[in-house]
């Protein structure tokens, strides 16, 4: 049974600017970021991957290419984007399943993933939403299984108590491992940082099952 819609914040913000994500993942090269994610997250033949938040697929259209034998599963809330997502799938002949879900409500059963990432997603949730979607995380995480999690970085800058952007204030690496804990997921760490332009700072976070 499908979930009644609820109110979410799509990939580009706005629904009507996804026409401009593609143009804006190459202007900033966010492929890069994205490979740094796949980089630690090691996935090997054979593993199932699960990406939270997948919006129009570029995580896992890459990670296809890398590791051909995982199982690819993303969810997203916003059906245009899960359109667009297949369809990039369906050209480059990668077999990835997309699926219409909330992060906090996860079509999955226990113990039936060994990795699942997100890419500045968590940052669009309420707290309480975000506590919710990690403990679906480590509901669906066979145990060992592991988080890994890039978001931007709302520490403020040197000399500057507020960030651009009102969603990310207080939308630390700290606030993210915190976070975890409190959704019971252990050995969290942040493993690495960077910034780009237009994207400015982000942060890796990992965890474990």
């Amino acid at each position: 049974m499908t979930e009644t819609a609820r109110p979410y914040i799509p990939a580009m913000g706005r629904h009507w600017m996804l026409f401009l994500y593609d143009p804006f993942a190459r202007a900033t090269r966010l492929s890069r970021v994205h490979g740094e994610l796949l980089d630690r997250a090691g996935v090997r033949p054979g593993q199932t991957v699960l990406e939270i938040g997948c919006g129009p697929g570029d995580v896992l259209l890459q990670l296809g290419r890398r590791v051909p034998d995982a199982k690819l599963i993303g969810i997203d809330p916003d059906p245009a984007a899960l359109r667009k997502a297949r369809r990039k799938a369906a050209r480059r002949g990668l077999e990835i399943t997309f699926q219409l879900a909330y992060a906090d409500r996860l079509p999955l059963p226990d113990d039936s993933v060994d990795r699942v990432l997100s890419s500045y997603m968590l940052h669009h949730l309420d707290t309480d939403q975000q506590v919710a979607a990690l403990r679906e995380v480590g509901r669906v995480l066979r145990p060992g299984g592991e988080v890994h999690v890039v978001d931007a970085d709302g520490t403020p800058h040197q000399g500057s108590k507020r960030h651009r952007h009102p969603r990310l204030a207080g939308h630390t690496p700290d606030r993210i491992a915190d976070l975890m804990r409190e959704a019971g997921l252990t050995a969290v760490t942040e493993n690495g940082h960077g910034e780009r332009p237009v994207i400015g700072r982000y942060a890796f976070v990992r965890a474990t099952a």
